[in-house]
Order: structure tokens, then C-alpha cells, then sequence
């Protein structure tokens, strides 16, 4: 018997929340714009590496607030961090101020990170409708990519006519303000138990921090659950560390093609970046939706997991060497594919990981898969900015391919 999907006020604040979350109108040109503002590729590399590391060094005290103040409070906390440094990239172009401005980023992603799909499976066990979590999730989600698609677009023609990317931080307080708002219009009862105990946090830490650390000793004791987590995290570790790399690629297409010689070179990059950003979001989202049939095309899924991993470094070597001969346009195209490669592979990992640890500690699995990709994805992202600046683009892809191939062998699964 099908269910109707429970579409009520709340339904659409949750929707809204993740439209709004991803109108993040710099990812398109991020390295763009740090290139704008003088910071040279190392310190591009520094500056995510900081970001991923107080991420992941955040992650758990974070946690414990939410849980002991509150989650709604706690997604409050996160936006106001979030906008704290948006001001900073735009007000103060520097990049010793702008490590200031990346770990108030960083701490509005570690408050943000679960805590708003635990209070959608909140509010659904309010209503007693559990048993509707993957649909209204899903549901909810698809609001998140299509908020990302809409974003490349918004801020292809905010910096169109601005001529300057540092228009996109500016403009990204926009919708974060508005979301701001929204988290303060969310029922109270989605705080979730709130167990105010300020004098006991830092004892509360340190207990959940032996319990963690007991736990992942635990499941790391076994060679191939290890091996199933590094796996997962050292590819998606080098997904995060290069995907942004592609704007300096799509720069250097847009200015060696004859069309829309009317406008500037900036504006030139700027459209192309855009419309490519745009379909690159429809494409990822088309790739989530059919990374179930695309598990069902190998017989076990050990198989599927280092199939996708050699492929996808193997694809991302290509890129490099292509760029390398300046065949822009197949670089570029070959780059995409690690996109939707990344979206295809991740519904794997997590089947496997759950498939591998028990279920008392699957939480602490996935957990410390997520910490070990922060790990990797700032080890890549300084790797990559340091390559960049003294090799150049084309040999620093081929470079972090090379090593992540290296590894290959050492956490290459059995089946």
C-alpha cells in the first residue's frame, strides 16, 4: 500500500533550508577568486587543508553541543559562523585574515554536519511516520541539488556584471541570513533532548572522546575493515582535494576559444564556468539517483568499489595528461566524469562499510571514514596547491594521481 508523503509547513522549511544551504554562490570560482585576491596556489592549498583539519578536529565537541544545548540552537550557531566569514573573504583580502575567515567556515560546517538530518528524523518520529524517512529525505535532498544548480547560474551573472568574483561572499549572506531565520521559525521541539550541563562539557568531551577513540581501535583492528575505510576515504580524499581545480582548467578553455569576443575575458570565463557548473550539478544528481542500478552491474560489491577507485584515478591521470597537451576540451570532459564517478561510488562504500562493521558501531565506522577523508582531502588539497605553484597544474593532477595509485595495492580489497 503506497504512503502519501507528509507535505506539511515543516516539510517545506526543511526543503527550503537545503535550496537555501547550497545558493553558496562562490563554489563555482573559488579558486578563481583567491587567485583575484592574490593568494597564490600554496596558500590556496593551506588555506582548504585548515579548513578540513578544523573540521574534523571540531566535529565532536560540536556534536556534544548540539546534543546538550540543543540542535536547533546548535544549526543557529552554524549560520551565524558561516556568515561571520563570508564577511571576512569579501572585507578583508588577506591571507593571514583569511585563515581566520576559513575556521569560522570550518566551524559552521562541523556544527551544521548531521545535525539537520537528525532533526528531520526528529520531527518524523514526532509524527510517527519513521517509516517515511528515506522518502522524505530523499525528497528533501533533491531541493539541495537543485538549490546547486540554480547557484552556478545566480552567480555566473552576479559576477557577469560585477567583473569581480569577490561579489559571490557578498552575496552568498543573502540566502544564509534568510536561513538564519528560518532555523529560529523551526519548532523547539526539534532541539531534542537538551541537557544543559555547561560545568560538565569539557568532562562530557573527554568521556566521548575515550569512547570514540575505544571504539575505532576496535574496528581498525581488523586488516580488511581498515582497508574498506581508507578506500573509500583516500579516493573521496582526492576528489575533494582536486574537483575545485576545474575552474582553472575551464579558464584556460575559455580563453583559447573564438566565441563571445564581445564581452571581456572575465566574462567570457565567467559564463562558461557557470553554465558548466549548472549541467555538472544536474549530471551528479542524475548519477546519485542511478547509483543503484549502477551497484547491480558488478557481482559483489568489493568488486564495484576497487573498479570505481582505479578507473576514477586513472580517468583523473588522463585529465592531467590531456591538459598537459592542451586538449582542453577532453581534459575538461574526463574531469567531469570523476564528478559523477564520486556519486556513483558513495552509496557503495557506505553498503560495504555497514556490510563490514557491527551494528552497535556502525556509527563510529562511518564516522571514522568521514575523519579519515578529511584527513586525506586535506593532505590532497595541500599537495595539490604546492604542485600547482611549482610544476603547474597539469603535472600536480598527475602527481596526486600517481601517489593515490601507489597506495592502491596496500588497500586494495579481497573478494
Amino acid at each position: 500500500m503506497k504512503v502519501d508523503l507528509l507535505k506539511d509547513k515543516q516539510f517545506y522549511k526543511f526543503s527550503a533550508y537545503g535550496f537555501l544551504k547550497n545558493l553558496r554562490f562562490f563554489d563555482p570560482y573559488i579558486i578563481l577568486f583567491f587567485l583575484e585576491m592574490g593568494i597564490n596556489y600554496t596558500q590556496i592549498g593551506i588555506l582548504f587543508s585548515i579548513r578540513e583539519i578544523f573540521i574534523n578536529v571540531m566535529e565532536l565537541p560540536t556534536g556534544i553541543i548540539a546534543d546538550s544545548y540543543g540542535k536547533r540552537r546548535s544549526m543557529i550557531l552554524s549560520f551565524f559562523s558561516y556568515i561571520i566569514s563570508f564577511f571576512i573573504f569579501y572585507f578583508f583580502p588577506n591571507f593571514w585574515v583569511y585563515i581566520i575567515a576559513m575556521l569560522f567556515f570550518s566551524l559552521g560546517e562541523a556544527f551544521r554536519t548531521g545535525t539537520h538530518k537528525a532533526m528531520i528524523l526528529t520531527y518524523l518520529e514526532l509524527k510517527g511516520i519513521k517509516e517515511q524517512k528515506v522518502n522524505y529525505y530523499g525528497h528533501t535532498r533533491s531541493a539541495s541539488q537543485f538549490g546547486s544548480a540554480i547557484s552556478s547560474l545566480i552567480a555566473m551573472v552576479l559576477v557577469f556584471i560585477n567583473r569581480s568574483y569577490k561579489i559571490v561572499f557578498l552575496a552568498s549572506i543573502i540566502p544564509y541570513v534568510i536561513e538564519l531565520f528560518l532555523m529560529m521559525s523551526y519548532p523547539k521541539e526539534l532541539d531534542g533532548e537538551i541537557r544543559l550541563k555547561s560545568k560538565g562539557f569539557w568532562k562530557e568531551l573527554l568521556i566521548s572522546f575515550k569512547k570514540t577513540t575505544v571504539k575505532f581501535f576496535r574496528i581498525i583492528k581488523n586488516h580488511e575493515t581498515l582497508k574498506t575505510l581508507l578506500t573509500s576515504s583516500v579516493f573521496s580524499g582526492l576528489y575533494k582535494g582536486a574537483k575545485d581545480y576545474i575552474q582553472p582548467m575551464i579558464k584556460s578553455y575559455a580563453l583559447s576559444i573564438p566565441i563571445l569576443l564581445t564581452i571581456s575575458s572575465k566574462q567570457r570565463i565567467t559564463v562558461i564556468i557557470g553554465i558548466v557548473y549548472f549541467f555538472i550539478y544536474l549530471m551528479t544528481s542524475y548519477a546519485s539517483k542511478k547509483s543503484g542500478k549502477f551497484a547491480k552491474m558488478f557481482e559483489n560489491i568489493e568488486k564495484g568499489v576497487n573498479f570505481t577507485y582505479v578507473s576514477g584515478v586513472l580517468l583523473l591521470l588522463l585529465s592531467g595528461i590531456l591538459l598537459f597537451f592542451e586538449f582542453y576540451v577532453f581534459s575538461i570532459l574526463v574531469f567531469i566524469s570523476i564528478y559523477l564517478l564520486e556519486n556513483l561510488r558513495k552509496p557503495l562504500n557506505v553498503s560495504l562499510i555497514s556490510d563490514r562493521i557491527k551494528t552497535d558501531i556502525l556509527a563510529t565506522g562511518l564516522s571514522g571514514e568521514s575523519q579519515l577523508k578529511t584527513l586525506f582531502t586535506a593532505l590532497f588539497s595541500f599537495l595539490m596547491g604546492v604542485f600547482t605553484q611549482l610544476f603547474g597544474l597539469d603535472f600536480a593532477i598527475i602527481l596526486i594521481t600517481l601517489i593515490a595509485l601507489l597506495v592502491y595495492p596496500f588497500i586494495r580489497l579481497k573478494f
